[in-house]
Parts: C-alpha cells; structure tokens; sequence
C-alpha cells in the first residue's frame, strides 16, 4: 500500500489503518486486543484521523518510540505496553531517553518528569531553580520561597463585601468561597488576593476578572442575595450571561468569542466559526464539516450513507432512524415514542405530529405545532395579511386525523357535517385567499 493510499484510509477507516500499522510490528498481540486497545485511545473521528495519519507518515515510531509526535501517539505506546506488547516500544524521553510509563510535553516532545520542568529565576531568592509556584503577582518561585499568606481567606474576603453590604453573613460568603473551588485551597487563596487587588470585580467589573472562579463566586453571592453584588455584563454585548471566555484581557460571552473567530469557509464563503481546517489549513464551517463526504457513514437501520446522529453497539444510525425515547406525549396524553417540540420543549409522539386540523380563518388544512388537545397551536400560516390564529372555537378536527384509539377531541363545539367537496374547495384559488370580516 503505497503512502497515498494509506493517508486516504486514515479517513476512511482510520482504527482500521492503525491496528494493521500496530499489527505488522507486533506479533504477541492478536488482532482484537490490538483493535480494542485502538479504539480505547483513538476516541472521536478527529482524533482517530489524526493519529492515524500521524502513523502512516511515520510508522518507525512504533519501534523508536521517539518524538517528536502527537500526544495521542505517546498514550497507544502506553496502553499497548500495559496491554502486554513486546515488540512496541514505550515513549522515551526526547532530553534523557529515559522509557517513560507515563509523559509530559513541550510542544511535541515528550519529556521525564525531570527534564520537562521548566527553570527561571526565582523572585525570592534570585537563584535559577526549577519552577515551584507562582506567587499572586504571577512571577516564579522556587519550591523553597513559598509565597505564604497567613490571613483567613474567608475573613478578608468577607471584609471586602462587608464595605459593599455591611450586612453579609460570613457563612453565606465562606460557603460561596469554598464552592468556587472545593478542592483547590491554594486556587482560593488566588482568587481572594485579586478580589483584594481589585474589590470592584464584585460590583461590575467582574469582566476584567484574572481568574475564571471569581464569575463562579460572583454568580453564588447574586444566588445568596447578598446584596451590592452584580453580575457582569459582556463588555461586548452588554447582556448579562455567562462570561468565561477570555479575550483581549477581558472576559465575554461564548457568542462574542465566537465572532471574533469569524473566517470565510473556503466551500460555501459563509463567514462563521470554523469547525474544522482542511488538509491545507483553510477553515471549514460547520455545515461543510457535517456535509463532507469523507464524514458521512452507512447507517445500520437504513443502509443509506448519511450524518450520524448516534453510535451503538452495532454501528452508526442517521438522524432519520434514531431512536426516539417513550415517554408521555404531551398532546394526547399516551406514552409512546416521542419528539421535543421547538417551540415548548414538550414531547410529542409521532401520530400527534401528522395531527390535522382545519383553519376557519385561512381554510386551510394544517398540523398541529405544540401545545395539548385544549387548545392546540398550529404550524404558522402565510397569509397576504398577517392574522392571529383562530381560538379553539373557529377550530375542528379532521377526519384524516382520526385514529383506532380513543384521543381528546379538539372541538368543542357541535359542528356541521363537513362537505365531501370541501376538501377539493381547498385548493381553488377562493378558497386560498382569506375570508373577507363583516362589514
């Protein structure tokens, strides 16, 4: 197979390509160890993709365990070894060739523990010394010059917002701090010493924020009711949402970052996020990730090589053949398998989605959008003139609509028989233009 051919397969069936590449080296493992190994590190089709193209370029780094290479890489050398290869070589580091059973990176080299730290000229004491910490200024440390502070976190933060609301519980406020980082004191005391620096990142400002916990400890304060503490705007947009992104030493909202990475698609021209790049770096945009043909798959239900819309045991399945949930539809009150409407969020099953209904006020046949059986809400209707939908009174089911089970009536009053030429009234250009009021 030449090397053409093999970085096509790493598109096509890229878990394929790296148990073949893994199973010409190594002899001890059989083919579905190796695969299951495989398909344990490659994770998602991005991934796999790249490892496998990573492999295809360069298959001697199975037996040298050399890099420079993807971090991906490095994790299947240590899985095959722990998997009981012989013939695989471990990561060794790129400084000291020392086997590595577990590696760090800089960049794409893997490093030992004791290569791969990085060295500076600690604040301190002035020596260059391996990096321990970072004090509240952000320079380095060694792991001799602690940066100590002996203050109670709680009760300095605590004065802060005690000056903004003179009435704040100090259990309210040492609960919300523990919150913000349960597990991380040292990140605590971080967050408490830029408060310190800055006491308006409560009152506002908290875009301007070093440390993403002090929107996480701003949000707990508003939920407390601790009063004086506002949630920040996007300095963007203005609104108030969830900033967390950072960007130009300001703190926005996943919508303003988003079009600050506005790119032209080099398919459609869309200017939109890029979801991808292709094999020249040229941005893709979503809608062409998901179209391109190297991305689709074959369903297993219908066979046909569509989107995937979920993974099973089996294989893949397309957005038309997924499974749907049993739950109670919202409509007619059964528990079958459902969809969620746009509109309400409300499940409904797939006989209530083809549910028919007439329109006294634009004649015309349509399905019902959401809502129950009193009253539904109809799919929007395109008139000349905007008119409101007709209330449940001008409504009355159709006959098409009528099914073996028993379903809630959606009329409620007594209705004329319908005329059998009604239906074919509909589609006569009277009949399509809207009913002219009284007077």
């Amino acid at each position: 197979m030449t090397m053409a051919d093999q970085l096509d397969r790493a598109v096509t069936d890229p878990v394929g390509l790296i148990t073949d590449l893994v199973a010409g080296v190594e002899k001890e493992l059989g083919v579905k160890t190796i695969q299951a190994v495989v398909t344990a590190v490659a994770g998602g089709r991005a991934k796999s993709r790249s490892l496998a193209k990573a492999l295809a370029i360069r298959p001697a780094v199975l037996t040298d365990g050399r890099s420079p290479a993807p971090r991906a890489i490095g994790d299947l050398l240590i899985a095959l070894r722990k998997a009981g290869a012989s013939a695989v070589a471990p990561p060794v580091c790129a400084e000291c060739g020392k086997k590595l059973r577990t590696l760090q990176r800089k960049g794409q080299d893997w490093y030992c523990g004791v290569c791969g730290q990085e060295t500076a000229e600690c604040t301190a004491c002035g020596n260059v010394r391996r990096i321990g910490f970072r004090d509240r200024k952000g320079l380095p440390r060694c792991s001799m010059c602690p940066d100590t502070d002996d203050r109670d976190p709680v009760t300095v933060v605590h004065e802060l917002i005690a000056a903004i609301a003179p009435g704040a519980d100090r259990d309210v406020v040492a609960e919300a701090l523990r919150r913000t980082a349960p597990h991380r004191p040292h990140y605590r005391q971080r967050v408490v010493w830029a408060l310190e620096e800055n006491p308006r990142l409560l009152t506002g400002e908290g875009y301007l924020a070093p440390h993403r916990a002090i929107l996480r400890f701003i949000d707990l304060l508003h939920e407390a009711g601790v009063a004086g503490i506002a949630r920040p705007a996007c300095p963007r947009c203005h609104r108030v949402v969830r900033i967390d992104k950072p960007l130009d030493g300001q703190r926005v909202c996943r919508n303003c970052i988003a079009k600050s990475r506005f790119e032209e698609c080099v398919r459609c021209g869309a200017r939109r996020e890029p979801a991808t790049r292709d094999a020249e770096g040229r941005p893709l945009c979503p809608s062409c990730l998901v179209r391109d043909p190297a991305n689709l798959e074959t369903c297993i239900v219908c066979g046909k090589s569509r989107m995937v819309n979920s993974r099973t045991a089996d294989g893949p399945i397309c957005p038309n053949c997924r499974p749907l949930p049993i739950v109670l539809c919202s409509i007619c009150g059964h528990t079958a398998p459902c969809t969620l409407s746009k509109l309400t969020g409300l499940p409904r099953c797939g006989g209530c989605r083809q549910r028919q209904v007439h329109c006294t006020v634009c004649g015309r046949l349509r399905g019902i959008h959401s809502g129950t059986a009193d009253p539904p809400r109809l799919r929007p209707l395109h008139h000349t003139r905007r008119r409101a939908l007709a209330p449940l009174s001008h409504l009355r089911t159709s006959r098409t609509a009528t099914r073996a089970r028993t379903v809630p009536s959606l009329h409620t009053q007594a209705t004329a028989p319908r005329d059998p030429r009604r239906r074919h009234r509909l589609h006569t250009p009277e009949a399509a233009a809207p009913p002219r009021r009284p007077g």
